[in-house]
Order: structure tokens, then sequence, then C-alpha cells
């Protein structure tokens, strides 16, 4: 709630939140912010101070009046002050209707980045796609760090670029990691990458063109959508089910636009949590070969998932696959650790794209992860946020219930996938207030519409305060 203070006025005030909101793109460009009514309601204020205040944010060039619409966030490519941005307008192709053929709405992706990366306050964060930070600390990691720092080696591999696929102690050890999934991949088969999204922009950069189609799946991460647009890739969303993508969708998009990719979640897929069954990977699969496509599995949740869960790479034995992980969500963020395992036929290829744009990665990360991987600690590591999450995910669940959600798939994993009732846009912004960063529906999608669905982080929404200011929140939507 505003308050009067000697400093600023309540229009001050209120014109400097939505300003802040609008330059670290929490509120993304054609947002619309909340009718001069709604908005005096909300902050308890009247409606000439809000009026004041949108009158503020139309001389600062930040929004934008709409003749009986109401006022709209601008899309900008450079900010007021003159400063870069970061906002860009990528086109991506919103879902078929009426038979398959691309349309195209405008996709932010900064808005998705910075909005979930920005530090709202220091409540816990239901929208956030990765574990509390107390949840990653260990022992073992500044063990490691110190392990590989103290070898006589360390000023050799510190003074000259790292291998051009990366350390090959680490490349052995993921070679062995991956037994466990039944995947099998030589040590010469992976690449070191800084992180797993450099991982998917390595594989797009190598095997795709602009105008290219690109099968990607229905609800998914945004930042996907938009990072292939932004390289002039056509997208054409496949539904996710219960056991696998829609492949009536998938053939029908084979026969009409011969894509090149299709990009996958198959085990915990994001926000549903659904895991693959063998028989739609089966599908999956024949269709690749009958249509000459490759894919890629994103398998960023390997670390919390059983390893029996069926893998698109395990069936195909990576001939038409290719698995790609990283370690920011289960251990070290700031370490950007990832890579992919390929076909032996496209990893020159694939280096050679990774020199192009990192040259090499850091050994000394890379050693260290190794060592980590070797001595069994990441292993017992993530046993125990396995178990820790298991009875988050239970506390969560219930909470949820309790104030009157429900599921929409069934939960599994790291993430829910809330019916709230409302829409959970609107709702994000309320929250906002309260210090809540959620994650609506709407960012899950390519086209992006109204929805009522939000996607909650189990380990971050057990705080029984959370679901009592959605509840209230909801309630006056």
């Amino acid at each position: 709630m505003l308050m009067k203070t000697a400093s600023q006025s309540l229009t001050e005030q209120l014109c400097t939140r939505f300003a802040e909101r609008i330059r670290t793109r929490l509120l993304a460009p054609g947002a619309r912010l909340p009718s001069v009514r709604q908005c005096a309601q909300q902050q308890g204020v009247s409606p000439s101070t809000v009026v004041a205040a949108y009158d503020q944010l139309l001389a600062q060039g930040l929004v934008e009046a709409r003749k009986n619409k109401g006022f709209y966030v601008r899309e900008m490519a450079v900010a007021p002050d003159g400063a870069d941005s970061g906002a860009i307008d990528f086109v991506v192709p919103m879902r078929p209707r009426g038979g398959f053929q691309a349309q195209h709405v405008p996709v932010n992706a900064t808005a998705l980045i910075r909005g979930m990366f920005h530090g709202s306050s220091d409540k816990p964060q239901p929208g956030m796609g990765v574990f509390p930070s107390d949840w990653l600390e260990t022992t073992f990691m500044p063990a490691a760090v110190r392990k590989v720092t103290s070898t006589r080696s360390l000023q050799s591999f510190s003074l000259q670029y790292g291998e051009p696929a990366g350390d090959s102690g680490l490349r052995q050890a993921l070679s062995q990691k991956l037994v466990a999934y039944n995947v099998h991949a030589a040590p010469g088969q992976i690449v070191t990458t800084v992180g797993a999204t450099h991982a998917l922009d390595i594989v797009s950069r190598t095997l795709l063109r602009a105008g290219d189609y690109v099968m990607v799946e229905e609800p998914g991460w945004a930042i996907e959508f938009a990072r292939l647009a932004a390289l002039g890739i056509r997208i054409l969303p496949v539904p996710r089910r219960a056991d696998g993508p829609d492949l009536d969708v998938m053939a029908r998009y084979c026969e009409l636009h011969a894509p090149k990719l299709f990009v996958s979640v198959s085990v915990f897929h994001n926000p549903t949590g659904y895991c693959l069954t063998p028989g739609s990977a089966h599908r999956v699969l024949q269709l690749a070969n009958t249509h000459n496509f490759h894919i890629v599995e994103d398998d960023t949740y390997s670390h919390i998932a059983p390893d029996h869960a069926t893998r698109l790479c395990a069936l195909d034995g990576l001939q038409r696959t290719i698995y790609v992980s990283g370690f920011a969500k289960i251990l070290a963020p700031g370490w950007r650790v990832g890579f992919l395992a390929a076909p032996a036929s496209l990893v020159e290829a694939f280096v050679d794209t990774k020199l192009l744009a990192t040259l090499t990665t850091p050994a000394l990360l890379e050693k260290a992860l190794a060592w980590c991987i070797d001595q069994g600690q990441l292993r017992r590591h993530a046993e125990r946020i396995r178990t820790r999450l298991d009875q988050a995910r239970a506390r969560s669940v219930k909470l949820a219930l309790a104030h009157g959600c429900s599921f929409a798939t069934p939960p599994a994993g790291l993430f829910g996938w809330v019916e709230t009732g409302v829409d959970t846009d609107v709702l994000s912004q309320r929250m906002l207030d309260e210090g809540y960063l959620l994650a609506p529906g709407a960012l899950f999608h390519a086209e992006r519409q109204p929805s009522t669905l939000m996607r909650v982080n189990f380990a971050t929404t057990q705080d029984a305060q959370f679901w009592d200011t959605f509840e209230r929140l909801r309630a006056e939507q």
C-alpha cells in the first residue's frame, strides 16, 4: 500500500513503481496497465492520483494511451535515457488454427529473463525456476575448487586455452554418468558448453538456417521460443500431452513444413511435469526417421528424475537424437557448466560453432565438476535434493488445494501446473506488489494469451503466508 511521505507524493511513488517494472521488464512491451479504477482500488489511492501517475509515465515515453482501450507499455528497442534496454521483439508463429499455417505474434525474451531473476523481495519466489540457494549449499564444491587449484597443473591450464571440446576428464566422467540413463556416449561424442542453454544454441546455429521450421513442445519455456525466433526460425508449437507430444500434430507438420528439428523435454517436462512413455517415444523416433529431422532432448531435470525414465536418446542410441543437460539446477548456477552428447558425425561441426562463440569453456570449473562426479559427491547431493523436494512438494500441494486451487497435471518434479480460476497475468502484477513473483501461464505459450494457469516451484511454495496472500488477491480480482 502506498503511503504519502515528505520526499515523494503518492503520484510520484506510483509512477516510480510502474517505471521500475517497465525498465526491468517485469511489465513487458505491449502489456496493459490496470484501468484507472482498478489501479485506484488496488493501491488505495484516488483515481486522480492514478491519472496523474499515468500522465507522468506518458511524458517519460514508457507507456502509450490507446483510445477506449487504456494504457499500454510501449514497445521500445532503446530505453528513454538512451541506454540499450535489451528489449528485443521476436516474431514467432502462433498456434495453428483451421489448418497448420503459421501466423505471427511478438514475444519479448528479456521480459521473461529479467522478470524471473529480478530480486523483487526477500520472500520465497514461487515463479523462480531454480532451487533456493540454501538447498544448493555444500562443503564439497569449495573442496573441489581447492583440489584443482592446488595442483601443479593449475598454472598450465590457466595460462592457455582449454580443449576445444571441453576438459577430457569431465567428458570421461559425463560419459560414465550417462550410462545410468542408458545413454551411451563416448567421451568423443560429448562437447561441454556454458550451460544447457548454450548447448541448445550451438545445436540451433549448426543445424538450422533462417526460415527453417522447428517443432517445439507447448506449453514450454518461452525463452526457447524467443531464442529460436531470434535466429529467424519458424516455430511449430506441438501440444504436450501426458504420454508425450501430440503425434498427430507432429505428423501433419512433417507433411506440410518438413521441419529440421524437434525440441523436447522428455522427463519432468516444464511446466507440466509430464514424463514421456515408451510407446510415444518409439512413434516420435519413427517420425524422425521417416521425415529426416533431428531431435534435441533437453534433460535439464535429470538429476531429480528416476534413472529408468524413458529418454529418446537411450532408445535411439544418439543417431537422430542430441542429448542436452547441465548442472545449474542441481549444483552451481554460477559455474555455468553444461554439455551436449551427439552423433559422432555432428561433433566436429558443434565444436566449430562453439569455438566461434566462446573459443573454449573454463577448464578450472570443468575439472572441479569432474572431481565432484568422480567422488560420488554430486550423486549423493542429488539424492538429498530429491528427498527434500518430495517433502516440499507434499506440503505445497496440500497448501494449494486448501486455498482453492487445483492441478492441471499430476504434481511431479520441481514444478506444479496450477489452475487458479483467474487471469494470472493480472494476478501476477497484484502479487508483485506483495513481494511475490509469479510465473503466469501465458509465458509458456508461443502465442501469448490470457491464462488461468500458473507454474509454481514446489521448493518455494511451502509458505502459508504466500498462499494466504494469493487467495486474498484472487478473491479481489
